[in-house]
């Protein structure tokens, strides 16, 4: 199979094929790629997204190979993946998985309760009547486009970093599902992807 793979994810929750890297991994639960490397008709596998490390012990593995049990999913970074619906491994981020847990709405809430919660979150939309009071790493989306802020700048995403954008405070939709921006508010912190220029928007 020529070109990339549609295995990167969107703060959308889109899967896509991009040539830009990401510098995490993950995954929904399963296996959503055929023989050939390309995705079928669904999403998701189960309701347990994760995302994971790029590296764990050693570990190799050829992406979305026949044997494969699971397809593996890229993001530009954490904050990416929490806006698409997923939550920290436990086996390869066991400490950023509990403290993501003990930030949750329901307090050390297991995995699979998490994952039940952020499910229902996910199949529905989210619109807020402003912007203005969301804690750093939450995503919101208008135009077509996805923005967050990180110590309180905001910024515009792309496949290859976060860049600096001008933006007013208003009506959005919410991309991070409630129940995540309730743990960024309650002190979970989570992975950016490297900043480079800027843009106006």
């Amino acid at each position: 199979m020529s070109g990339p793979l549609q295995n990167r994810v969107t703060p959308f929750g889109e899967i896509v094929a991009l040539a830009a890297r990401g510098t995490m991994m993950g995954n929904r639960g399963g296996r959503l790629h055929d023989d050939h490397k390309r995705l079928g008709s669904r999403r998701w596998a189960s309701r347990a997204w994760i995302c994971c490390e790029l590296h764990f012990k050693g570990w190799h593995r050829e992406v979305m190979a026949p044997r494969n049990t699971y397809t593996e999913l890229f993001f530009l970074d954490e904050v990416t993946a929490l806006a698409a619906g997923h939550r920290p491994c436990f086996e390869c981020r066991r400490a950023d998985a509990k403290s993501f847990a003990a930030a949750f709405p329901e307090r050390d809430a297991r995995a699979a309760r998490m994952d039940e919660i952020l499910h229902a979150e996910r199949l529905a939309e989210h619109h807020i009547g402003t912007t203005a009071d969301l804690p750093d790493g939450a995503v919101w989306a208008a135009s077509g486009e996805a923005y967050a802020r990180r110590r309180g700048e905001v910024m515009r995403w792309w496949p290859e970093a976060w860049q600096a954008a001008a933006w007013q405070d208003g009506p959005a939709r919410l991309l991070t599902p409630p129940a995540i921006v309730t743990a960024l508010r309650n002190g979970f912190k989570p992975r950016w992807a490297g900043e480079r220029g800027s843009i106006e928007t």
